[in-house]
């Protein structure tokens, strides 16, 4: 029968060769579990690293790709998206990218593409008087807009300061009217027997509060403003458009409705069918594009979008919501 495994009696020189071999093990385990920690640690800082280079370089690289152009070309320059501050499609970002285009040399004609369903009608009004000024500054250089999926609202509000308007036959062209919305939860308070306490210095300061009840002088004053902005937009649109507009006979074109690219083209909204690539290469004459359009780094669109976000549930959870072209 096998010897029974013993443990080595204190003091002798198989205990003390056993405590040392068990301190040896716990040393490189110890030492293991460092090295794995400081491997962790070393790849977090090089990824955050290439990350902040990454975003500090992507825009600068794609400045000196578009600089390094030496031949005549077609700027394109992007309205993607809702047209509000700190947003891509915002008024600095369109605007200075309309800039860049036309003080470049090369640049024979400006494409606009334009892919939103619109937003805010002064983020709108400020690049529709950019790109008038633009055009009247460089009478050489024309400006195309061309609308996308969706070019409504506000995004039809700035297509209108363009030289044409090109559309696909299946776009969604239009919506030239203004909303604002917010919510009403007044029968929703009394039912749960909370009461509402506002202080105000104005009479009408809190009139778009939605814990109480409407007034029917304020909600007739509120109409007044969307309407006030509403006939701002039909004045703008028929500025930049002129005759093109069929406007005898269609009362409904400023009534908010929305057409594809083949019927806004009968009524006036878009001057022919078309896509950037046709437009540039048919139209403009110059295939080849340059994409002018402002890039934010990762992190200014990271900021962005978290103030953006906490500004608008703020601004709903105080029901207030300001016109929109849309």
């Amino acid at each position: 029968m096998a010897d029974e495994w013993k443990t080595p009696a204190a003091g002798s020189p198989d205990e003390r060769s056993w405590r040392l071999l068990e301190k040896a093990l716990l040393a490189s385990v110890q030492e293991q579990r460092r090295s794995r920690r400081w491997g962790i640690f070393f790849k977090v800082l090089t990824f955050l690293y290439l990350f902040i280079m990454l975003a500090l370089f992507t825009p600068a690289l794609d400045l000196k790709k578009s600089a390094s152009r030496s031949e005549s070309h077609t700027a394109l320059v992007e309205v993607r998206g809702m047209i509000a501050d700190k947003e891509a499609a915002s008024a600095d970002n369109i605007v200075g990218s309309l800039r860049a285009a036309f003080d470049d040399p090369k640049t024979k004609g400006v494409i606009l593409r334009i892919n939103s369903p619109g937003g805010s009608p002064v983020q709108s009004g400020y690049i529709y008087d950019e790109i008038r000024r633009l055009r009247g500054e460089h009478k050489d250089i024309k400006v195309y807009a061309v609308i996308a999926d969706l070019g409504a609202s506000g995004a039809y509000y700035i297509a209108s300061a363009a030289d044409e308007i090109y559309a696909d036959k299946a776009s969604l062209v239009g919506s030239i009217g203004v909303t604002a919305a917010s919510f009403g939860f007044v029968e929703t308070m009394n039912k749960l027997g909370v009461e509402r306490r506002v202080y105000t210095s104005g009479e009408h300061k809190a009139f778009l509060d939605p814990f109480q009840p409407q007034k029917e002088d304020e909600t007739r004053f509120w109409q007044g403003v969307l309407e006030t902005t509403h006939k701002q937009f039909i004045d703008s649109v028929k500025k930049g458009r002129g005759d093109r507009l069929k406007v005898d006979g269609h009362p409904e074109l400023f009534s908010g409705l929305i057409w594809t690219g083949e019927q806004a083209v009968a009524l006036g909204l878009v001057d022919k069918l078309g896509s950037t690539s046709y437009v540039a290469r048919e139209v403009i004459g110059e295939k080849e594009i340059v994409d002018y359009t402002v890039q934010d780094s990762p992190i200014d669109r990271f900021a962005k979008r978290l103030g953006a976000s906490v500004s608008e549930h703020a601004a709903l959870w105080l029901g207030f919501q300001g016109p929109s072209l849309r």
